[in-house]
């Protein structure tokens, strides 16, 4: 048996987006549904916004929340796609569409056992493709675990993992959080 895949265009997609009941994310035609998250996963992502939320307050910069997308143009694929990070941060003016942001300086992604694997693979390729973005933060809900890609002035990526005892340090919005911020109520630290 064969079903048909079906294809939209950039214009399709934001245009069903704005009255679907549920979000779904955008690669090169294709949408897919996304998944409900956990009581942690929505605790440990709303601190991190809070905590920003606080520290951005009045400033050039804007925090958003899961429902704002991120739009990544693959100019040597012609395509583009579209995700929905738990945490994004922009501090470009440029970035003047309603729905969805083309010049992140910051993502963050709290994993989940049904994201993981492309929160790691193909979110993180797909990610760096985005000249604007200076950090990459994935933070993990099963155990205190952070793991910061973060971009030099070369252009080039590197990995830090941070554990109970370490802090977050956001250098593209100059702040610090601990872990107790990150985790509070989901955590004993």
């Amino acid at each position: 048996m064969h079903s048909p895949v079906n294809f939209f265009t950039v214009e399709e997609y934001l245009q069903l987006e704005q009255t679907s009941e549920i979000r779904h994310e955008y690669l090169g035609g294709q949408v897919f549904a996304m998944s409900g998250g956990s009581k942690q996963h929505n605790l440990i992502a709303g601190n991190i916004y809070s905590r920003l939320r606080s520290h951005l307050r009045g400033g050039s910069c804007s925090v958003f929340m899961a429902d704002i997308k991120v739009n990544i143009q693959l100019a040597n694929q012609n395509k583009n796609i579209f995700y929905y990070p738990d945490v994004t941060v922009t501090c470009d003016s440029q970035d003047q569409e309603r729905f969805f942001l083309n010049y992140p300086c910051l993502i963050i992604e709290v994993l989940s056992p049904s994201t993981e694997l492309t929160d790691r693979r193909e979110k993180l390729v797909n990610y760096r493709n985005l000249d604007s973005l200076q950090e990459y933060v994935l933070v993990s809900q099963e155990e205190i675990k952070i793991e910061v890609y973060r971009k030099d002035s070369q252009g080039n990526w590197s990995l830090t993992i941070l554990s109970k005892d370490d802090e977050l340090s956001l250098d593209s919005i100059a702040l610090n959080l601990t872990m107790a911020e990150i985790y509070e109520d989901v955590i004993n630290i």
